[in-house]
């Protein structure tokens, strides 16, 4: 009977301490919820220095997006009108990709047409595209 109950002990010892060193070790495998919420915060909300995440999140890719009429276009740019009423010099080079259903051209960027593009803004205020969509986007016509 001795033997049975230092069996036991010994089982639950040894299965106690490895459950402890597995749960252990798997908190230091899986972010904690505090730090998937932090990661979450800095990429599209509040981030350390007041900075809206948003921003950081275009800026560190292709850009912030803008979306308007085509109200003006020569070679290099088009004017384009936001929904506030304001407009946006959109600055297009060789490197700007310009999507319809299908790849499009400078050709395509005609006056009247609805156009969201993703930029970097300038310190003057235009845009250097990086990407031009054609189409209305789910908005009315």
């Amino acid at each position: 009977m001795k033997n049975i109950v230092a069996l036991v002990i010994v089982a639950l010892v040894f299965g106690g301490g490895g459950f402890y060193g597995g749960m252990t070790y798997q908190k230091s495998q899986t972010p904690s919820f505090e730090a998937q919420r932090e990661q979450f915060r800095a990429m599209f909300g509040q981030g350390a220095g007041g900075q809206n995440g948003r921003e950081r999140f275009f800026s560190q890719g292709q850009g912030r997006p803008f979306a308007g009429d085509i109200i003006e276009k020569d070679d290099t740019s088009i004017t384009i009108k936001l929904q506030d009423g304001s407009t946006k010099i959109i600055m297009l080079s060789k490197n700007t990709q310009i999507h319809k259903s299908a790849t499009g051209s400078k050709d395509d960027l005609k006056k009247g047409e609805r156009v969201m593009v993703i930029g970097t803004e300038n310190s003057d205020g235009s845009v250097a595209a990086s990407n031009v969509q054609i189409g209305r986007f789910g908005r009315p016509q």
